[in-house]
């Protein structure tokens, strides 16, 4: 019997968190060559719904009766696994239909959010007391309105007790291959997201920000143009003279300006940079530490030990034994 995945969605609501997760799960319908998942949109009740992006939606199941519109058939069946889209418009759904979405909640196995879906479920009481995420901009008023929520501004998604919340936009397509990696294995997760031509599966405790990301923002003129280039080819020869060079400023003006704008030194950058390669690398594949410390110029085994236990809180080898796919060593890799 397939498993069932309602999707509900509301005016307002955000259109990648619908359509995101939803690729996913018929994505790995279309690997496993049979249709496992059961996709359902749901809407306070049928019929078109506009998102805020303006693209109109057509929910097929009202969240309240689960009656289908389709003549063909009419699916009454609980969902197995429930998914809330955010955006705006999650803060306009009236006590009645929080109320249908906790009697929903309440008859499914496997419940998730989305975005600031996390506000409709927290609405319901489901989220007491448990660890969740949202999208990084909403994360604080999340744990403001609802104190009894302990929230992980900067995860990519957290499962809790049985209830599974994302951050933003593309975060819910990572948690919807987190999913299909539980009902399946990683492999399929994998190779879902190689379909969708995604760089990767991001583990839940992965920033929503890379590191990189976080230095575009905040950069700007000429060290904007220096950290583009870096992050073209992070694991090239760079030192802080070269990086000097590259925006022809003398080292100690670049230290200064490196600091000013970025509240690092640019040694700091570097080995962030770098572990953040590392992590790739030992989700990605099973090449011994020795060559994914080679690889990312991290020095030694020792040494990527210790910087990866200090910048991410556990060692290289529980991370892979927690998020590792084991699919080929870097020679591998690179002649694939």
């Amino acid at each position: 019997m397939p498993h069932t995945v309602d999707l509900f969605i509301y005016p307002d609501c955000q259109l990648l968190d619908a359509s995101g997760p939803w690729q996913v799960f018929a994505s790995a319908n279309t690997l496993l060559g049979r249709p496992h998942y059961e996709l359902r949109l749901n809407a306070v009740e049928p019929g078109e719904v506009r998102t805020n992006g303006g693209m109109t939606l057509v929910a097929t199941h009202a969240l309240s009766t689960l009656t289908s519109t389709s003549r063909s058939s009419v699916t009454t069946h609980p969902a197995d696994t429930l998914l809330v889209a955010g955006g705006h418009g999650v803060h306009d759904l009236d006590d009645e239909v929080i109320q249908m979405l906790a009697e929903r909640a309440a008859a499914t196995a496997r419940v998730g959010s989305i975005c600031t879906g996390a506000f409709a479920l927290a609405r319901t009481g489901l989220l007491d007391g448990r660890c969740v995420t949202t999208h990084w901009r909403q994360a604080e008023r999340l744990a403001r309105e609802f104190p009894e929520i302990d929230v992980a501004a900067d995860a990519l998604y957290r499962e809790s007790a049985g209830i599974y919340t994302s951050a933003g936009v593309t975060a819910g397509m990572d948690l919807a291959l987190a999913l299909v990696a539980a009902d399946h294995d990683h492999r399929l997760a994998g190779e879902v997201a190689r379909e969708l031509v995604m760089f990767l599966h991001r583990p839940g405790d992965q920033a929503q920000f890379s590191e990189g990301l976080h230095c575009q923002i905040a950069s700007q003129g000429r060290l904007r143009t220096l950290i583009d280039q870096v992050l073209n080819d992070p694991l090239a020869n760079w030192n802080s003279e070269r990086m000097a060079q590259a925006i022809a400023v003398t080292p100690r003006h670049f230290q200064r300006l490196f600091r000013q704008q970025l509240q690092m030194t640019p040694i700091e950058f570097l080995t962030r940079l770098r572990l953040e390669s590392a992590r790739r690398l030992l989700a990605e594949s099973d090449a011994p530490l020795t060559q994914i410390a080679e690889h990312c110029r991290i020095g030694g085994t020792e040494q990527l030990r210790r910087q990866f236990q200090r910048r991410y809180g556990l060692a290289p080898s529980a991370y892979r034994a927690r998020f590792g796919r084991a699919v080929g060593n870097l020679e591998t890799r690179d002649a694939s």
